[in-house]
């Protein structure tokens, strides 16, 4: 090969090289960019996806390519989470991830006083409370657990994309629900870090209840917190007011241990809670 004809092929060579390079670095872009937009969304579905490159097959592409590159994962059918690059972990927090179930999904119970910062223990399983039911299903070590809704009042939307029922629904949802949910000392625990509750709104969500069993277990165990959580005595009264004759065990095989009957509420109730509490008793022990 004459020099002049060398010359040209080994500069076409590095054309083309160049050429290629250019077109991957030009994918790698757009594929950059795509992974911002979802990392911003933090949780998505398909149909997010679809929205942010412009048809299904290309949706179903980039989800391919990005769960191969670690970019994305699968949380269940149907819903992922972008991976941060610096971490290597989800970009949403269990919160982020149980509100984005579904479209009516919202945190509840127990797992609303750890968003809150007001549970003495963070539990390896999210309580979410749906219109939409949908099966218990694990994501990183963490469980997503199915709770009927009772009601629609009460639940916030929070700036971090989070929905959650309010403290004074979530105090009465644990309180209704302690002995399935926590626990009477858990329950006791993050009752005992709370600042304040709103009486007018708290009796506004009983009378929509309607339970006088409810209005029972609200008297008696917010009555040990009364002036820490700042409620009147208007606010047991009207708790009481409620409460016919009617003996109720506060949970179901307390007759079977330490007890007493409380006759202002009409409860059977375990001797001294709070007493153990402060002493870092286990409660639940002789519960």
């Amino acid at each position: 090969m004459r020099p002049l004809e060398e010359q040209y092929f080994n500069s076409r060579g590095k054309q083309l090289q160049y050429e290629r390079l250019r077109a991957i670095i030009k994918a790698e872009v757009i594929e950059l960019k795509h992974y911002k937009e979802l990392a911003g969304l933090q949780c998505f579905t398909r149909a997010d996806v679809e929205r942010v490159t412009g048809n299904p097959d290309a949706a179903n592409s980039l989800i391919h390519s990005y769960q191969k590159k670690g970019l994305i994962q699968s949380v269940k059918r149907n819903l992922f989470v972008a991976v941060s690059l610096e971490t290597g972990q989800a970009v949403p927090n269990r919160y982020r991830i149980a509100s984005s179930i579904n479209d009516t999904a919202y945190i509840t119970h127990h797992s609303a006083f750890e968003y809150y910062g007001f549970a003495n223990q963070v539990f390896y399983e999210v309580y979410v409370a749906s219109d939409k039911r949908f099966s218990a299903f694990e994501y990183d070590d963490i469980a997503y657990r199915y709770i009927a809704p009772r009601a629609t009042f009460g639940v916030i939307s929070k700036p971090d994309g989070v929905r959650v029922t309010d403290m004074e629904r979530t105090v009465l949802d644990a309180i209704g629900d302690f002995d399935k949910i926590a626990g009477f000392e858990e329950l006791l625990k993050c009752l005992e870090m709370i600042p304040y509750l709103d009486e007018d709104k708290m009796l506004s969500y009983l009378k929509k209840y309607n339970r006088q069993f409810l209005y029972q277990k609200v008297g008696y165990i917010l009555s040990h917190f009364k002036d820490d959580l700042r409620l009147s005595d208007k606010f047991f009264s009207s708790c009481e007011h409620e409460v016919v004759k009617s003996v109720r065990y506060i949970w179901r095989g307390i007759q079977h241990q330490p007890n007493i009957f409380d006759n202002r509420w009409q409860l059977v109730v375990p001797k001294h809670p709070l007493g153990l509490l402060s002493q870092g008793g286990n409660i639940d022990a002789i519960i």
